[in-house]
């Protein structure tokens, strides 16, 4: 193969194939098979007698060795990705790198100086010469994509060019073509991903976000907007610490203590609570499950935020100390007056103060109505048992 076909076809390798789309077929012929499968043909490398083209077709020559200066180059496109060819006007292959064998399951060697027909059935092959008539006719490269059957028995896509090439002194059809099957798959398959995403997260019902590393709202569910009772589009775009409660103690600081460690990908996944507050001011325990997405970056880019198990809307409380949420505990495990004071050591005059200041403190008249509003509003953790805290130190405590 002589340097300006080896030329037009490095020029014309079409390496902006991963952009393909369907438009690429838009008035341009398409095929459907590069290679038959399924189907036995009496022609090709395993029946080098056999033959489907026409008998009066002069007899195959042997192919058209690589002049020595071209070596080197030659050797390269026979080892690019892209499936290449030569072929003259009678549909004769004059060359063919190993890409393109592969969609045969043959050797390159074995092409050169076969005919279409022997490797493609006749309503292939006469598609493949109506493409090449009309390079020739045109003069021009000619893009579009081609259905071929793979070995497996799955249908391929190859996308690329076919153009005319001077081949000593003669007028020849060269093709490089991409195979972009798997890419078109995986592209199919992150839409469907995403398809199944947003149906579980708009119909799920679940409050839940994506966040971008710096803690900003990228995308939203609607259960989410209701929550804090703001627009879906006003939610979008909003920085996450301005929907968190400010918290007394601790709290916050280790809320975000683990969202470093999840950006820094020290951990993938993990499971908190917070309290939330909407555009009403009213407020809210949840836990929050936090999760990055990927692998590849040293720093995580995005983390899904699912809010779950939250707690009545109220208005903020005055702070609760551990020991008045440890009366609570006791009280929802069924524990007497005398075993509460008991066993946290207080007399009946502390424990008496502490519960009417609970009752007034929560808006609740009774023990069981106490224990009612400890759970409702996420002071004590729903599934837990025995009783116990929400959280290791609850936000409305001061302890």
């Amino acid at each position: 193969m002589g340097e300006p076909s080896l030329k037009t076809l490095l020029e014309n390798l079409p390496a902006f194939w991963r952009e393909v789309d369907e438009s690429w077929q838009e008035g341009e012929e398409e095929a459907d098979g590069l290679r038959q499968t399924g189907k036995p043909y009496t022609g090709g490398p395993a029946d080098p007698g056999g033959s489907h083209r026409s008998p009066d077709r002069p007899q195959r020559g042997a192919g058209l060795p690589v002049p020595p200066g071209y070596a080197a180059v030659a050797d390269l496109v026979d080892l690019a990705p892209a499936a290449a060819f030569i072929r003259d006007r009678d549909g004769r292959y004059l060359w063919a790198n190993n890409a393109y064998a592969h969609l045969y399951g043959t050797m390159p060697q074995q092409l050169v100086g076969r005919y279409i027909e022997d490797f493609d059935a006749p309503a292939e092959a006469d598609r493949f010469r109506a493409l090449d008539q009309q390079v020739l006719a045109r003069g021009t490269p000619v893009r579009h994509t081609l259905r071929y059957l793979r070995q497996d028995g799955t249908t391929g896509r190859a996308v690329g060019h076919r153009f005319p090439v001077r081949e000593q002194s003669r007028t020849c059809i060269a093709g490089i073509y991409v195979d972009i099957t798997d890419h078109l798959r995986a592209t199919a398959q992150r839409q469907e991903a995403e398809e199944n995403l947003s149906a579980l997260r708009d119909h799920s019902g679940l409050p839940c976000a994506l966040l971008s590393a710096n803690g900003r709202v990228i995308e939203a569910s609607v259960a989410a907007a209701e929550l804090f009772h703001v627009g879906l589009t006003d939610l979008v775009g909003r920085r996450a610490h301005t929907l968190l409660a400010p918290e007394p103690g601790p709290g916050l600081d280790r809320l975000h203590s683990r969202w470093n460690s999840l950006i820094a990908r020290r951990t993938r996944r993990v499971e908190t609570t917070a309290v939330l507050v909407d555009t009403q001011g009213l407020q809210r325990r949840a836990e929050l499950h936090l999760t990055t997405i990927g692998h590849s970056a040293g720093r995580a880019r995005h983390v899904w935020a699912v809010i779950t198990h939250q707690s009545l809307a109220h208005e903020a409380h005055p702070p609760l100390t551990a020991a008045q949420i440890r009366i609570l505990s006791l009280l929802a495990q069924g524990s007497s007056n005398g075993d509460i004071a008991t066993s946290l050591k207080l007399s009946r005059q502390t424990l008496d103060y502490h519960l009417s200041r609970l009752r007034h403190l929560l808006g609740a008249a009774s023990r069981p109505a106490l224990v009612a509003r400890a759970y409702v509003l996420g002071i004590l953790a729903p599934h837990a048992w025995p009783p116990r805290s929400a959280t290791a130190v609850h936000p409305l405590s001061t302890a």
